[in-house]
């Protein structure tokens, strides 16, 4: 099967939980593990970005989704550390529209920044009633941010955020809480990264 058609959905899938189990196996199939982080990444968003704009059972079709990628700490980054101004997240593999290069990573600043903070999926259905929200694209309506936590021998590490934007309004739920959660398992386990 050419890599491409990998996005596409069958029509048997109807549910989320399908839709996410097929992506994820989907996944599986294009990686590398252990796989270059940028490489397995780039594919990861455009794998998930379109095959939700071709999920016809989730929002407004191909124009749910606007936006699909993940901004990593700057260390990840050949290079970089942190700088005068604390950690930062910088812009990494992408679907949709340009976005912001740079999110410092301190609570308040932007659903992003939040998440890594916490250390948790942040759900927001609203992106205009969240406090802080960094608005990359003014057509975004409601946003999920997973992020990516590395488990290893000296503890905890938070890579970076998986980012979803969407034009509807309450565009995410749980069921693509959890989807997301596993996907990004999955990217955490099967790249080499930086640390």
């Amino acid at each position: 099967m050419p890599h491409a058609d990998s996005s596409l959905i069958p029509s048997i899938i109807q549910t989320k939980e399908d839709f996410w189990s097929h992506v994820h196996q989907q996944l599986e199939a294009l990686i590398e593990s252990p796989g270059n982080w940028v490489s397995n990444l780039s594919n990861a968003a455009s794998l998930v970005y379109n095959a939700l704009r071709s999920f016809k059972s989730f929002g407004d079709g191909e124009r749910a989704v606007n936006w699909c990628g993940f901004y990593l700490d700057a260390a990840m980054f050949p290079g970089q550390s942190s700088t005068t101004f604390g950690r930062i997240l910088h812009l990494g593999p992408f679907n949709g529209r340009p976005a912001c290069q740079l999110i410092r990573c301190e609570a308040g600043k932007g659903v992003c920044a939040d998440a890594w903070a916490q250390r948790r999926t942040i759900l927001v259905e609203e992106v205009d009633a969240y406090p802080g929200h960094i608005a990359c694209d003014g057509e975004t309506k409601s946003e999920i941010v997973v992020p990516m936590i590395w488990d290893g021998e000296g503890g905890s590490t938070v890579l970076g955020v998986m980012d979803l934007d969407c034009l509807a309004l309450g565009g995410f739920d749980e069921a693509d809480q959890r989807g997301l959660e596993k996907i990004v398992q999955l990217l955490v386990k099967s790249c080499l990264w930086n640390i």
